[in-house]
């Protein structure tokens, strides 16, 4: 359910590709990113002339392109918001799920911008919009992905300073040995820091089987996620039988149906909640009801992205009492060269902010938009 919207039309439906710097290279099981990241920006703008933004922020090798994200808003999905009213999100949503398959993370985007213009317009945050907030601050966890571990004991430094108490060492990259000596390192050298391991579909079938209950064993982490690829649900199903730490679906999961297929073929004990993978917050939220109610636990997940997404998953675990480990949402801070806000994305003493301000709460800086822009599609309506 969500809050009754205005009946404000939208006049504006602009799109703008995206490249941002990123200040290193970060491995993960199924490929790498260096140099840059690729996100969509959509703002769509009411006849008061106010404007709510949205982002997806796609990694091909996960979830779809950049291109198709930008084809989804641009071609397909500016028809169905254009001269729409903000009181029709659900019919509008409805219509976008079915006008293209997949792209998640173009639905996430316009389902972002909606809540931010309907919050902006009635003066309440956007979590007030999907339901009671149940936290005013989310454990932030920051995930070891270098291929460099020098370079990662300097960052490893630099999240204590920070207050953040949980780090996600992504394995399955290189080889086993490598991911025994970090894991023993962290252990032995930062001893108050919660650790969890997230394979991100790294290992085949056998590497798995052997290698997940050694790192289950020695190390105890909170969750192991995703050894093996997404559709590989037999290994993780007999994983979750050979280890005593919780196992955690990722690519396994995207939307309500994939959990409850999950759920009955028993291959997780917890799932990473993303907006970019459900398409949305309202799906997203059904992802983590529907694992809760089958007793399983949830994290908010990030991918790739700019603050302007963090502040669409922080609304909504604001308002998702189920999402109950924490969140991922640190590229904004620790691995960006630039973000898109106009202020930094809040975090404090390794913990995100919930703000209480009208929409997502911070306004995108539209001069950060146009300069690292690539391509553009815009419309003004009269």
């Amino acid at each position: 359910m969500i809050a009754a919207l205005p009946d404000e039309r939208i006049v504006g439906f602009d799109v703008w590709h995206c490249a941002l710097p990123v200040t290193g290279r970060r491995d993960h099981g199924i490929g790498a990113v260096a140099g840059d990241i690729e996100v969509i920006i959509l703002r769509l703008t009411g006849e008061s002339g106010v404007s709510g933004y949205g982002e997806a922020a796609p990694w091909a090798v996960f979830t779809g392109t950049p291109e198709a994200s930008f084809a989804a808003l641009d071609r397909y999905f500016r028809p169905l918001a254009s001269k729409r009213r903000l009181s029709e999100h659900a019919q509008i949503m409805s219509e976008a799920r079915a006008a293209v398959v997949h792209c998640t993370e173009a639905k996430a985007a316009l389902e972002t911008a909606l809540l931010d213009l309907a919050g902006k317009i009635m003066g309440q945050p956007v979590w007030s919009l999907l339901g009671d907030k149940c936290r005013s601050t989310i454990a932030l966890s920051c995930s070891i992905a270098s291929p460099d571990f020098d370079a990662d004991k300097c960052l490893l430094e630099r999240l204590e300073t920070d207050g953040v108490g949980i780090v996600k060492l992504k394995a399955g990259f290189r080889d086993h040995a490598f991911d025994m000596t970090r894991l023993e390192f962290i252990r032995a050298h930062h001893p108050g820091l919660a650790i969890r391991v997230d394979y991100n579909q790294g290992l085949t079938r056998d590497q798995a089987l052997r290698q997940v209950p050694e790192i289950a064993r020695a190390f105890e982490p909170d969750f192991i996620e995703q050894p093996v690829r997404a559709d590989d649900y037999c290994t993780m199903a007999e994983l979750r039988g050979r280890i005593d730490v919780p196992l955690l679906a990722d690519e396994s999961v995207f939307g309500p149906e994939d959990m409850e297929r999950a759920i009955a073929e028993e291959i997780c004990d917890g799932v990473s909640v993303k907006i970019m993978k459900a398409g949305g917050l309202l799906r997203a939220r059904e992802v983590a009801s529907t694992a809760a109610e089958a007793g399983l636990s949830a994290y908010g997940g990030d991918m790739f992205e700019t603050g302007l997404a963090h502040l669409a998953g922080t609304h909504m675990i604001a308002a998702t009492p189920e999402i109950t480990l924490g969140c991922e949402f640190y590229q904004a801070k620790y691995f960006l060269a630039e973000d898109l806000l106009g202020e930094p994305f809040p975090i404090s003493a390794g913990h995100v902010l919930v703000t209480d301000a009208p929409g997502l709460g911070i306004e995108t800086d539209m001069d950060k938009v146009l300069k690292h822009a690539i391509r553009s599609g815009e419309e003004r309506a009269s």
